[in-house]
C-alpha cells in the first residue's frame, strides 16, 4: 500500500504540474504580447490547442525512431517529476527521491533531448539537422557551468540529496544558495536561461528562420506530446532550480509563486533581448557562466 500510495501521489502531483505549466505557459505569453502592444492568447487557450492535436492522427512514416522521438522526450520530463521531491516535509509529495537524486535527475534531463534529437535527425525535413546540431551543441556548453554549479552545491552540502539541500536550507532566508554561495547560483542561473530555451538561446527552434526547427514535421497528437512535455519542463526545471537554490516548497502556493518567478526571469530577458547566433551563445556560455562555475568550484574547496 505504501508503494501504490506513492505512485497515486505522484501521479496527483505529475497532474497538478502539467495544468500549472500550462497555465504559466498561457500567463507567459500575455505579457510577451503586451509588451509588444498585442492582445495575445486567451488564458484557456493550451488546454484548447492539446485537445485539438490529441483528436488529429498523423499519416507521415519516417522509421520507428521518428515515432518515440517524443516518447523519450515525454519520458525525460516524466522521469524528473518521478524523482523530485516537490513539497518539503510531506512524505506524500517526495515521490521517489532518494539519497543521490540529483544526479539521476540530472542524467534524466538529458535523456529527453538525446531521444528527440534522434527523432528528428531521421525525419525528411533538413531544418530538422539544422535545429538537432544548433541545440546539442548549446546544451552541451549549458550543461558544463550548471554541472559545475552542482558540483559546488554538493561540496556545499555534503550531499547530492535533494531532501537534504533544501533541509540545509531552511530556518530562514538568508540560509538559502542563494546567499550562501552567490557566485554558484549565479553560473546556475545564467545556464538556465539556456536550459529553458528562450530567446536569445531558442536556437534549436530559430523561428522566422528555420521553421522551428526540429518539430517541422511533427504535428498531430506527435506535437501534442511535445506541448504536453514543454509544460512539465518549464514547472519542473524550475522547482529544480528552486530546491537548489531558494530554499524549496513547503507548500503549494509558495511552489507556484516560486517556480513562476524563476520562470520569469528567462521570458523576461528573451523580451529584452534578441536571438543570438548559435556562435554567440556557444561563446557566450564557454566564458561568463562557465568562468562563474569555475570560481564557485574554487572558492569552495
Amino acid at each position: 500500500m505504501d508503494l501504490l500510495t506513492r505512485i497515486l501521489f505522484t501521479i496527483l502531483g505529475l497532474f497538478i504540474i502539467v495544468n500549472w505549466g500550462l497555465l504559466m505557459t498561457a500567463i507567459m505569453r500575455k505579457l510577451t504580447a503586451r509588451v509588444g502592444r498585442r492582445v495575445g492568447i486567451r488564458w484557456y487557450q493550451p488546454w484548447i490547442n492539446l485537445v485539438k492535436l490529441y483528436s488529429n492522427r498523423n499519416s507521415i512514416q519516417h522509421g520507428v525512431m521518428f515515432q518515440l522521438g517524443p516518447v523519450f522526450r515525454l519520458l525525460g520530463g516524466v522521469g524528473i517529476v518521478m524523482f523530485m521531491p516537490l513539497i518539503y516535509g510531506s512524505e506524500l509529495f517526495s515521490n521517489f527521491s532518494f539519497a543521490g537524486d540529483l544526479v539521476i535527475i540530472l542524467y534524466i534531463k538529458f535523456f529527453g533531448m538525446l531521444g528527440m534529437a534522434l527523432g528528428a535527425g531521421e525525419g525528411g525535413h533538413p531544418y530538422s539537422a539544422i535545429g538537432v546540431s544548433r541545440g546539442l551543441s548549446q546544451v552541451t556548453t549549458v550543461e558544463l557551468p550548471f554541472t559545475l554549479a552542482i558540483i559546488a552545491l554538493a561540496v556545499q552540502y555534503n550531499t547530492l540529496s535533494l531532501e537534504e539541500i533544501v533541509a540545509a536550507q531552511q530556518g530562514g532566508i538568508m540560509n538559502w544558495t542563494l546567499f550562501t554561495n552567490p557566485v554558484a547560483t549565479l553560473a546556475a542561473l545564467l545556464s538556465m536561461l539556456g536550459i529553458f530555451m528562450h530567446s536569445p538561446f531558442n536556437l534549436h527552434k530559430a523561428p522566422n528562420e528555420i521553421p522551428i526547427g526540429p518539430p517541422t514535421e511533427y504535428h498531430s497528437s506527435y506535437l501534442g506530446i511535445l506541448r504536453t512535455n514543454a509544460a512539465i519542463l518549464h514547472v519542473i526545471e524550475a522547482i529544480l532550480f528552486m530546491n537548489l537554490f531558494f530554499g524549496g516548497a513547503t507548500s503549494w502556493p509558495i511552489l507556484i509563486v516560486k517556480t513562476f518567478l524563476i520562470y520569469f526571469v528567462s521570458i523576461f530577458v528573451g523580451v529584452v533581448f534578441p536571438r543570438f547566433r548559435i556562435e554567440q551563445s556557444v561563446s557566450w556560455f564557454l566564458r561568463v557562466p562557465l568562468a562563474l562555475g569555475i570560481v564557485a568550484i574554487i572558492l569552495i574547496l
